[in-house]
């Protein structure tokens, strides 16, 4: 069976790097925004409107106290967002078959659980969190501190309630993770090269 890693990440931790770097030091495929382009283009759909209905609209579309059954609701934006999961999970799973990778985000970790991923939670405090997005912001971009803080803690939240509800843990919670990996004040290149080792020894990989 396939060895997948997971990166489920806070927003600016450096989660997405983390991911690149790791699947570099290990020799395996990397899945990121491959993602979504597969999703879209299985429902037809754009890249947009997968994710705008996947993680930012995903709370509005499916309620958190919804049942047992996708067919309690019947709205058109429900159904569209269900068959995005469906897609969603198909394509994880057509991934995971492929062969050894680390997959970032997607709750990848909860909806490839038959193949026991070694899932990571990357983390970092405000200040560092902050300074990255800094860093890889457009030059368009000109939030103030506050609002680039009420950005991350919006996207954060946005987070917690898609794993709440489709894994039924809480985001984030040590107890839910293989490993969790607090880049404040490190350089990722540096983390990732220990969670390649810690990795290699979990996983037993040669």
């Amino acid at each position: 069976m396939s060895k997948i890693i997971t990166i489920s990440r806070e927003f600016g931790s450096g989660g997405r790097e983390l991911g690149k770097r790791l699947a570099d030091n290990l020799g395996f495929a990397y899945y990121d925004r491959e993602i979504l382009e597969e999703i879209a283009k299985q429902t037809d759909t754009g890249e947009w409107y997968a994710e705008n209905l996947l993680e930012r609209n995903f709370s509005a579309s499916i309620p958190l106290h919804f049942g047992s059954t996708f067919t309690a609701y019947q709205s058109p934006t429900t159904q569209q967002t269900v068959k995005l999961m469906v897609a969603e999970q198909k394509v994880l799973c057509r991934l995971a078959d492929k062969g050894n990778c680390v997959i970032v985000g997607r709750g990848a970790a909860a909806l490839l659980e038959p193949w026991k991923p070694f899932s990571i939670f990357v983390y970092a405090d405000m200040e560092s969190k902050l300074a990255r997005c800094r860093e890889r912001a457009p030059e368009s971009e000109n939030l103030s501190d506050k609002e680039l803080m009420k950005k991350i803690r919006q996207v954060d939240a946005q987070r917690a309630k898609i794993i709440q509800w489709s894994a039924g843990v809480k985001w984030g919670e040590r107890g839910g993770y293989r490993l969790c990996v607090n880049t404040t004040g490190l350089p990722i290149k540096t983390i990732a090269a220990a969670v390649a080792d810690y990795a290699r020894h979990i996983m037993e990989i040669k």
